[in-house]
């Protein structure tokens, strides 16, 4: 079964910095894009920031100059640097990948996601 687990979500306060960490596992053949995607309360699941195996990366306006994507293909991680953190950027914050397992695929697996709250 493959998984995607997220960590470093938390509370800091406007202007502070926090770093979110995802590790697939399981039965995988090939990870395409991950991403991470962000959910505020009552509002839609949106994107945040994607990354290409290769590296080449794609952020929400939003984020851009604040935000950094990265990821180590060899762990099978995506990592989200968040700096300067806004009381907008509170939400729960998902990850997502595109991939293949040994089995099937491509398809789309999501993290069970990771709060991220702001305070002034």
């Amino acid at each position: 079964q493959v998984r995607l687990v997220e960590s470093g979500g938390g509370l800091v306060q406007t202007g502070g910095s926090l770093r979110l960490s995802c590790a697939a596992s399981g039965a995988i053949g090939r990870i395409n894009a991950m991403g991470w995607y962000q959910q505020a309360p009552g509002k839609q699941r949106e994107l945040v920031a994607t990354i290409t195996p290769g590296g080449i990366t794609n952020y929400a306006d939003s984020v851009k100059g604040r935000f950094t994507i990265s990821r180590d293909n060899a762990k099978m991680t995506v990592y989200l640097q968040m700096n300067s953190l806004k009381l907008e950027d509170a939400a729960v914050y998902y990850c997502n990948a595109n991939l293949r397992s040994v089995y099937s695929g491509p398809y789309d697996v999501w993290g069970q996601g990771t709060l991220v709250t702001v305070s002034s």
